[in-house]
Formats: C-alpha cells, sequence, structure tokens
C-alpha cells in the first residue's frame, strides 16, 4: 500500500475511534433493539411518553409548531415524533443515546443548548427502548420496514 493511503486509512480509523469515544454507551446495553411489536412493551412505552415526553412532543407525537426553526433562545422546539418528523432517519441506538445522554453528548459538544432533557437518571435503559418501542410503532409500516432495513446495516 502506497505510503499516502496507508496514512489516510489510518488517520479515518483513528478519527472514527475518537469520535466513538465522545459518545458515552451503557455497557450493558450493547446493540439498542426497539420492540414495536411487543404490544405489551409498547404499551408501557406509551404510558412512559405520556408522562415524560408528551409535554412537549405532543400527545399524538406531533411535536411543536416550526420545529426546524430555533425559538428566539436559539433552541430548537421539539421535533415530531410522527411520521412527519426525522426521528425515524435514526438507528436505535443513536436515539437511545440521545434520549439517554442529550444531543452535546451525541455531538460531542456539552456547550450545546437544547431544551430536551437528559434522562440518565431519571428512566431506566428499559424505559427509554419501551418509549422509543412505542413511538416506532406508531410509524406507517413502510417506514418501520426502512428502519428495520437501517438497524440490520
Amino acid at each position: 500500500m502506497k505510503r499516502p493511503l496507508l496514512i489516510a486509512v489510518a488517520g479515518a480509523a483513528l478519527l472514527g475511534v475518537a469520535l466513538y469515544a465522545l459518545v458515552p454507551f451503557s455497557a450493558d446495553v450493547g446493540s439498542v433493539v426497539l420492540r414495536d411489536n411487543d404490544r405489551d412493551m409498547v404499551a408501557r412505552g406509551a404510558g412512559i411518553y405520556q408522562e415524560n415526553c408528551a409535554s412537549c412532543h405532543g400527545a399524538n407525537l406531533e411535536g411543536q409548531p416550526n420545529w426546524r426553526v430555533a425559538g428566539a433562545d436559539g433552541r430548537l422546539p421539539a421535533p415530531p415524533h410522527d411520521a412527519s418528523g426525522h426521528t425515524w432517519h435514526h438507528n436505535g441506538d443513536t436515539l437511545f443515546r440521545l434520549t439517554k445522554y442529550g444531543t452535546g453528548a451525541l455531538i460531542g459538544d456539552p456547550d450545546y443548548a437544547s431544551n430536551m432533557p437528559i434522562y440518565d437518571g431519571v428512566l431506566t435503559d428499559d424505559e427509554i427502548i419501551a418509549v422509543l418501542s412505542y413511538i416506532k410503532s406508531t410509524w406507517p409500516e413502510d417506514i418501520r420496514a426502512r428502519h428495520d432495513e437501517m438497524e440490520n446495516r
């Protein structure tokens, strides 16, 4: 292998390891599997969602108006978790980390300002997975299938 190519490959590998290390991950979780076909899990998640998430993301997962436009405080409103939002564009691990540790940890910016609470110590890992499973269960079948394909890559 030519030296410049070897250096580029090694640099890319080191960058990948560094970026992965920036995002905390619970060792007991491993790869997050959403259980959107598990009726008990979805029902449990629906209740937890109503108690902890609906006040911002809406009782029907509709999010806040103008969720793509930062408010006067520079923060984005709560996005929808229904099919009109972007939640389904992220795999289960990403959604779990965002919920548990917050956006700042996910993107490696501890100063990132967000109205989204960090649920580490508030909800258990199983409760977070239940909420995410509930959210996924509400998406149309074609979007759920696309999300499943993303999870299996």
